[in-house]
Protein backbone atom coordinates (compact mmCIF):
# COMPACT_ATOMS: atom_id res chain seq x y z
CA UNK A 1 0.00 0.00 0.00
CA UNK A 2 1.22 3.78 -0.57
CA UNK A 3 1.17 6.40 1.93
CA UNK A 4 -1.82 8.80 1.56
CA UNK A 5 -1.89 12.39 -0.24
CA UNK A 6 -4.95 14.49 0.09
CA UNK A 7 -5.78 16.32 -2.73
CA UNK A 8 -6.01 19.76 -1.58
CA UNK A 9 -8.15 22.51 -3.07
CA UNK A 10 -6.25 24.37 -6.44
CA UNK A 11 -5.47 21.06 -7.85
CA UNK A 12 -9.39 20.02 -7.52
CA UNK A 13 -10.30 23.55 -8.41
CA UNK A 14 -7.97 22.94 -11.96
CA UNK A 15 -9.49 19.37 -11.87
CA UNK A 16 -12.57 20.88 -12.31
CA UNK A 17 -12.01 23.29 -14.76
CA UNK A 18 -10.61 20.80 -16.84
CA UNK A 19 -14.19 18.63 -16.75
CA UNK A 20 -15.80 21.52 -16.87
CA UNK A 21 -14.19 22.81 -20.40
CA UNK A 22 -14.73 18.51 -21.83
CA UNK A 23 -18.62 19.17 -20.72
CA UNK A 24 -18.74 22.29 -22.86
CA UNK A 25 -17.40 20.64 -25.87
CA UNK A 26 -19.82 18.41 -26.15
CA UNK A 27 -23.10 20.33 -24.89
CA UNK A 28 -22.32 23.37 -26.33
CA UNK A 29 -22.07 22.61 -29.82
CA UNK A 30 -25.16 20.38 -29.72
CA UNK A 31 -27.09 22.90 -28.12
CA UNK A 32 -26.05 25.04 -31.04
CA UNK A 33 -27.14 22.72 -33.67
CA UNK A 34 -30.57 21.80 -31.86
CA UNK A 35 -31.42 25.45 -31.21
CA UNK A 36 -29.12 27.65 -33.36
CA UNK A 37 -26.25 30.06 -32.16
CA UNK A 38 -28.93 32.83 -30.80
CA UNK A 39 -29.96 30.20 -27.68
CA UNK A 40 -26.59 31.62 -26.16
CA UNK A 41 -27.38 35.43 -26.83
CA UNK A 42 -30.90 35.17 -25.28
CA UNK A 43 -31.60 35.13 -21.31
CA UNK A 44 -35.23 34.81 -21.71
CA UNK A 45 -35.03 31.48 -24.07
CA UNK A 46 -38.04 29.17 -23.18
CA UNK A 47 -36.60 25.84 -21.45
CA UNK A 48 -37.18 23.19 -23.45
CA UNK A 49 -36.79 19.51 -22.34
CA UNK A 50 -33.15 19.16 -24.27
CA UNK A 51 -31.50 22.07 -21.87
CA UNK A 52 -32.63 20.14 -18.77
CA UNK A 53 -31.44 16.87 -20.18
CA UNK A 54 -27.96 18.74 -21.75
CA UNK A 55 -27.23 20.92 -18.82
CA UNK A 56 -28.14 18.75 -15.93
CA UNK A 57 -28.98 15.07 -16.61
CA UNK A 58 -26.26 14.36 -18.89
CA UNK A 59 -23.07 15.90 -16.83
CA UNK A 60 -24.48 14.18 -14.37
CA UNK A 61 -24.52 10.78 -15.37
CA UNK A 62 -21.48 11.41 -17.18
CA UNK A 63 -19.83 12.21 -13.71
CA UNK A 64 -21.28 9.26 -11.60
CA UNK A 65 -20.27 7.11 -14.59
CA UNK A 66 -16.86 7.89 -14.32
CA UNK A 67 -16.76 7.74 -11.05
CA UNK A 68 -18.26 4.32 -10.32
CA UNK A 69 -15.75 3.16 -13.48
CA UNK A 70 -12.77 5.07 -12.88
CA UNK A 71 -12.87 6.64 -9.51
CA UNK A 72 -12.49 10.16 -10.67
CA UNK A 73 -13.47 12.53 -13.64
CA UNK A 74 -11.50 12.90 -16.19
CA UNK A 75 -9.76 16.01 -15.18
CA UNK A 76 -9.04 14.24 -12.14
CA UNK A 77 -7.44 11.53 -13.75
CA UNK A 78 -5.36 13.61 -15.87
CA UNK A 79 -4.08 15.44 -12.34
CA UNK A 80 -3.43 12.20 -10.99
CA UNK A 81 -6.28 12.17 -8.49
CA UNK A 82 -8.80 9.50 -7.54
CA UNK A 83 -12.28 9.59 -5.27
CA UNK A 84 -11.66 6.40 -2.20
CA UNK A 85 -13.89 5.70 1.02
CA UNK A 86 -12.62 7.89 3.41
CA UNK A 87 -12.49 4.67 5.90
CA UNK A 88 -10.93 2.11 3.94
CA UNK A 89 -8.78 3.57 0.98
CA UNK A 90 -10.50 1.24 -1.21
CA UNK A 91 -13.26 2.26 -3.99
CA UNK A 92 -16.20 4.18 -2.53
CA UNK A 93 -19.89 2.13 -3.41
CA UNK A 94 -22.02 3.06 -6.18
CA UNK A 95 -24.25 4.86 -3.45
CA UNK A 96 -21.87 6.92 -1.34
CA UNK A 97 -20.81 8.42 -5.09
CA UNK A 98 -24.28 9.54 -5.77
CA UNK A 99 -24.33 10.71 -2.42
CA UNK A 100 -21.37 12.71 -3.25
CA UNK A 101 -22.91 14.21 -6.71
CA UNK A 102 -25.80 15.65 -4.59
CA UNK A 103 -23.71 16.74 -2.02
CA UNK A 104 -22.44 19.17 -3.99
CA UNK A 105 -25.95 21.12 -3.92
CA UNK A 106 -25.44 21.20 -0.24
CA UNK A 107 -21.60 22.42 -0.95
CA UNK A 108 -22.58 24.78 -3.50
CA UNK A 109 -25.73 26.59 -2.03
CA UNK A 110 -23.95 28.67 1.05
CA UNK A 111 -21.98 30.63 -1.03
CA UNK A 112 -19.65 27.69 -2.32
CA UNK A 113 -18.75 27.05 1.45
CA UNK A 114 -18.80 23.64 1.03
CA UNK A 115 -16.40 23.28 -1.53
CA UNK A 116 -14.24 26.16 -0.11
CA UNK A 117 -13.47 23.80 3.11
CA UNK A 118 -11.86 21.47 1.11
CA UNK A 119 -9.00 24.51 1.65
CA UNK A 120 -9.30 24.15 5.57
CA UNK A 121 -10.11 20.82 6.20
CA UNK A 122 -7.55 18.69 7.44
CA UNK A 123 -8.05 15.53 4.99
CA UNK A 124 -9.24 18.10 2.69
CA UNK A 125 -12.85 17.11 2.22
CA UNK A 126 -15.81 19.44 1.00
CA UNK A 127 -19.06 18.77 2.52
CA UNK A 128 -19.73 16.49 -0.52
CA UNK A 129 -16.61 14.26 0.59
CA UNK A 130 -17.97 14.07 4.47
CA UNK A 131 -21.62 13.47 3.78
CA UNK A 132 -20.50 10.82 1.39
CA UNK A 133 -17.57 9.40 3.07
CA UNK A 134 -15.06 9.84 0.85
CA UNK A 135 -11.83 11.33 0.26
CA UNK A 136 -9.76 13.03 -3.22
CA UNK A 137 -6.40 11.54 -2.57
CA UNK A 138 -3.26 12.36 -4.91
CA UNK A 139 -2.43 8.70 -6.55
CA UNK A 140 -0.88 6.54 -9.55
CA UNK A 141 -1.85 3.00 -7.96
CA UNK A 142 -4.55 0.90 -8.27
CA UNK A 143 -4.39 -0.19 -5.17
CA UNK A 144 -6.36 1.26 -1.76
CA UNK A 145 -4.55 3.11 0.11
CA UNK A 146 -3.22 3.17 3.33
CA UNK A 147 -4.14 6.23 6.13
CA UNK A 148 -2.30 7.39 8.85
CA UNK A 149 -4.85 8.06 11.52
Amino acid sequence: MEEVEYAGFWIRVAAALIDTLLLMIVTVPLLTWIYGPDYFLDASSTFYAFDFFLNYIFPALAIIVFWIYKSATPGKMVLKMKIVDARTGGKPTTGQLIGRYFGYYVSTIPLFLGLIWVGIDKKKQGWHDKLAGTVVVRSTAHEPVKFDD
